[in-house]
């Protein structure tokens, strides 16, 4: 158990120090689960809620055993090495050469940024909320610009000093990988419009978390309406009225015809076409289409509904029924069910929508070639 397996720096490493640090990693991941289990059961039970500061270091204080797992893995060396220290052991550069030198001591102190900034992340985005608790008049959409932005300031400077940590020349990082930039953006201009798209649409505001907006791209017959679930830095999360979750660019959101149905006044005109045969009476189609639209709840009744007759087509009459609505998710179903109404109340009083219907001539060719040469 004592020979020496193999050597890390100049400390050996044999099967004591193996299993010692793998038992005391797993006993710290399993005394974490242990800890957090039994403080939520007690907080349940107790009917306490974490918020806030406590929230953050109850994490803090779940987390702490791994730092401890370490510094037992670290004097673990001492079975078979003289003298091993913690200090000398993040010391130890197990990267040397004459342009780059890493030790342990960097390597500790880059996962600690990362921790860090995990931490005032979450500090962050608990300020932020609670501020918008306040404020009553902010919208959910503003406050998740917030959060984005603080995220991504937060992760450069995590970026800056895990280069600081590693004693990285930022500077010397940007000049000698500037050409490479220049080639990969040539390759990747639509990934950058992309990026630069999703940093207009947080700032910009125009769409929010939360929006409902109707997607027209020209190319389908029908424009989609989707409802904005999250906006990252290239792509944007979307949910249909089908419930699927699509993932579009957001050079998509900020180039084609977008109507946010958030934005501007609540409510908005529909339009539901109906056709009719020849020789209906129109008044009662009028009357008939009105009183399908009034019986709808979600129908402003105070806008009135108009009834307009468009055009003499080709099978009937062609009709439209225009009133007035809340741009809702479910707007769709709100007009079908105007749609049932309609044809229920046609049934009733025997209003027939005509189908297409054509006229056949046969012509008898032998009879027409006979007489021409008679």
């Amino acid at each position: 158990m004592n020979e020496t397996l193999f050597w890390l720096g100049p400390y050996a490493v044999c099967m004591w120090n193996i299993l010692i640090i793998a038992i005391s990693f797993f006993g710290a991941y399993v005394l974490r689960k242990i800890f957090r289990r039994s403080v939520k059961r007690y907080l349940t039970s107790a009917n306490i809620h974490l918020e806030g500061r406590k929230a953050t270091w109850f994490r803090l204080l779940s987390q702490s055993g791994f730092a401890l797992a370490g510094y037992i893995s670290v004097m673990s060396f001492n079975i078979n090495n003289e003298s091993v220290t913690f200090g000398e052991f993040l010391d130890y550069n197990f990267i040397d050469t004459s342009k780059i030198k890493i030790s342990f001591g960097n390597v500790a102190l880059v996962i600690l940024i990362i921790f860090l900034s995990r931490v005032v992340l979450n500090i962050v985005r608990l300020f932020i909320q609670r501020r918008f608790q306040r404020a009553k008049r902010m919208e959910i959409g503003t406050e998740y610009i917030y959060i984005q932005v603080a995220k991504y300031i937060i992760a450069i400077m995590a970026f800056v000093s895990i280069l600081a940590a590693l004693d990285v020349d930022a500077k010397i990082f940007l000049g000698g990988s500037a050409a490479l930039l220049v080639g990969i953006g040539l390759g990747l201009q639509d990934v950058f419009k992309d990026m630069f798209s999703g940093l207009v649409l947080l700032f910009e505001g125009s769409i929010r978390v939360g929006d409902v907006v109707e997607i027209n791209d020209g190319k389908s017959s029908e424009p989609m309406v989707a409802k904005i679930i999250r906006i990252n830095v290239r792509t944007t999360q979307i949910e249909t009225r089908d419930g699927n979750v699509l993932i579009v660019p957001n050079a998509k959101l900020t180039q084609e015809y977008i109507e946010n149905w958030s934005h501007g006044s609540t409510l908005s005109r529909f339009r539901i076409p109906v056709t009719v045969a020849f020789g209906s009476d129109t008044q009662l189609v009028t009357e008939l289409l009105k009183q399908a639209v009034l019986s709808h709840p979600l129908v402003n009744k105070s806008s009135g509904v108009s009834v307009r007759l468009n055009d003499f087509g080709e099978n009937g009459l062609k009709m439209e029924v225009i009133f007035w609505a809340d741009q809702s998710w479910d707007i769709s179903i709100c007009k079908s069910e105007i749609r049932f109404e309609i044809d229920r109340l046609f049934r009733h009083y025997q209003i027939r929508i005509p189908y297409p219907q054509r006229d056949i001539r046969v012509s008898d060719n032998k009879n027409e070639t006979g007489s021409s040469e008679r």
